[in-house]
Formats: structure tokens, sequence, C-alpha cells
């Protein structure tokens, strides 16, 4: 019996400190950046900051969040 499985690689900017801009956080968790500023607004969702009035997620919150199975 031959299964097919198939694996996609998603690429994602990290910037030197750890941190990914809401749309490449957003990819990393499979989701739409609508979502996470949902989520955002409601106190939802993996640990965001605030850096010059954008919002960044820190990769070990997104994996935090990720591995706790959180949504």
């Amino acid at each position: 019996m031959e299964i097919d499985v198939a694996i996609d690689q998603v690429r994602v900017r990290i910037l030197p400190d750890g941190r990914l801009t809401r749309a490449d956080a957003a990819k990393f968790l499979g989701l739409a950046p609508g979502t996470l500023a949902n989520w955002d607004s409601q106190g939802r969702g993996p640990k965001s900051v605030n850096v010059g009035g954008k919002i960044f997620y820190y990769l070990h919150d997104l994996k935090a969040f990720r591995d706790a199975g959180s949504q």
C-alpha cells in the first residue's frame, strides 16, 4: 500500500531578535493575519508585542502556543 505524503514548507522572516511580523506569525501558525488581529483585540492567542506602533510575535511564544494546541 502506497501512502502519499505532502509536506509544505512555509517560509517566514524572523528578525535577529526572534520577532516575526503579524503576517509571518500567521503563516507560521497556518492562520490568516486577521485571525491573529482579532484574537489580539480579544486578549486571546499568542502573546504579541507592540514595537514602534507595529505588532510582532516572538518565535518562542508562537512555538509555545502551537505546541499547547491553543486556538
